[in-house]
């Protein structure tokens, strides 16, 4: 049986997860960002624990196939910015529509009306904090993060991440030097 579980947003969240649906009682057969194949077939109440469970550390079994969709869309985003080593060689609309086999437009507006927000701001949000976390090992340069995230240009990368964050890409690196901070405070 497939589960689909929500805010599942990186490895350690899947390590978190897979111990967490073990220690339910049940056996993992596969584990990926939002979606766990376990060999049973649970009852309601069985479910219905997991779910408690889940919840404490922020995490939520979804059960309609709207929201299943979403959160495959913010899956697939997140392993894109952040777990890919290469660059994105379409643009997210072609991607999304490609990986899930639907129709961009439909995703396009399920996403928004679902999360109040759009799937491009969404796709924004998640390179900025990429790039918050790049500029803080700071071993990659302006051009190389840029090329990285399929920026056009440092230029490009340079004045997104100021909209969004108040900075230029300099002054934040400044500002982490200077002080030890969350990247999400900034």
């Amino acid at each position: 049986m497939k589960l689909y579980i929500k805010n599942m947003v990186c490895r350690r969240c899947v390590i978190a997860v897979e111990k967490l649906v073990a220690n339910a009682g049940f056996q993992v057969q596969n584990i990926s960002l939002g979606e766990v194949i376990i060999s049973e077939d649970p009852d309601y109440v069985a479910l219905e624990h997991l779910n408690q469970t889940l919840h404490h550390l922020g995490f939520e079994l979804i059960d309609d196939r709207r929201s299943r969709l979403i959160e495959k869309v913010k899956s697939l985003i997140i392993h894109v910015v952040h777990h890919s080593d290469s660059p994105l060689e379409l643009n997210v609309s072609e991607y999304l529509a490609q990986e899930m086999n639907y129709d961009y437009k439909y995703l396009s507006n399920l996403f928004s009306e679902v999360e109040g927000n759009t799937i491009e701001n969404f796709f924004i949000s998640q390179k900025i904090e990429k790039i918050k976390e790049l500029l803080t090992y700071d071993e990659l340069s302006l051009k190389e993060i840029a090329f990285k995230l399929s920026y056009s240009s440092p230029a490009y990368l340079s004045s997104q991440f100021k909209k969004h964050t108040g900075f230029t890409p300099g002054h934040f690196k400044a500002v982490k030097a200077n002080k030890r901070i969350f990247v999400d405070n900034l």
